[in-house]
């Protein structure tokens, strides 16, 4: 997609985006994070002035902008798209850089932190990619990331969802043995479930409700597509067939194959529940 498309998508979406967060919490993001939620990460990731950062699939980097300016991290924003950091680019100050590069291969290294916020659900083979980032990190350096937790798509789910070739959610077993195989290790995490899910029904409310707006600009087809996925997130956030949780794990320098308890930042427990919690307790 060229800047001037992806410039283009972007600002069809964007009243309707705007609309959907709490005042203050859309700084540009493509995703169900809002900037309470993304600073946070970031904070637990130890980012601040001087600490180089890699920003891996950032798209167009509201999240990358927003932390640079208010962190002042050193910045590299990296994603496949070259509309995407055409349009990164321009709406850029100082401090941020960025390449249009498909990942993996990731970026050689060191970064003090990797982020991955909201796209480890696209690759259908993780392996590569966590190979790639615990290379670009030195011992000690953190991997930040939101993951989709759930079992494979059914043939029945992956009918549903359009660009179902981008959806591959993670069995929580798997993130545990992944991350222990590269030698990261977890140090906080949070379930983050119950918000992205509100946040996925208040933009398909959004969009339905900026409909005609975004048909006249995208097309009827885009417009069918976006509320077909917003309500499929929305309904399998809700019920528990996916849920969302985020993590900060640190460069050990060990690689393990197989168990070992996982020291985190939480009181009271060592590693999210296999089963989610009821839905009035969801983070």
């Amino acid at each position: 997609m060229r800047g001037d498309e992806r410039g283009l998508l972007d600002r069809a979406l964007e009243p309707a985006r705007r609309s959907a967060y709490a005042p203050g919490e859309f700084i540009g993001q493509e995703s169900f994070m809002s900037v309470t939620e993304i600073l946070s990460l970031a904070s637990r990731a130890g980012i601040g002035p001087g600490v180089s950062v890699l920003d891996l699939c950032c798209g167009v980097a509201g999240p990358g902008r927003l932390l640079t300016r208010e962190l002042g991290c050193v910045y590299l924003g990296v994603d496949a798209s070259p509309g995407a950091i055409e349009v990164a680019r321009q709406r850029a100050s100082g401090g941020c850089r960025f390449e249009a590069a498909h990942v993996p291969p990731v970026p050689a290294g060191p970064f003090d932190v990797v982020l991955l916020l909201e796209t480890m659900l696209a690759f259908p083979d993780k392996g590569p990619l966590l190979k790639g980032i615990s290379s670009a990190l030195p011992v000690g350096g953190r991997f930040a990331f939101t993951v989709e937790v759930g079992e494979p798509l059914s043939d029945h789910e992956r009918a549903q969802m359009p660009t179902a070739d981008t959806v591959w959610p993670m069995p929580l077993a798997e993130v545990r043995s992944s991350l222990e195989r590269v030698g990261l290790e977890v140090r906080w995490w949070e379930e983050w479930t119950r918000s992205h899910q509100a946040t996925a029904s208040a933009l398909g409310k959004a969009f339905a409700t900026e409909g005609e707006a975004i048909r006249a600009q995208l097309g009827g087809r885009a417009l069918d597509r976006l509320l077909a996925a917003h309500g499929l997130w929305s309904e399998w956030l809700e019920v528990g067939r996916v849920r969302k949780l985020a993590f900060v794990a640190e460069k050990t320098g060990t690689a393990r194959t197989h168990g070992g308890r996982v020291p985190v930042a939480r009181a009271g427990t060592s590693w999210p529940d296999e089963q989610p919690p009821p839905a009035a307790a969801r983070g």
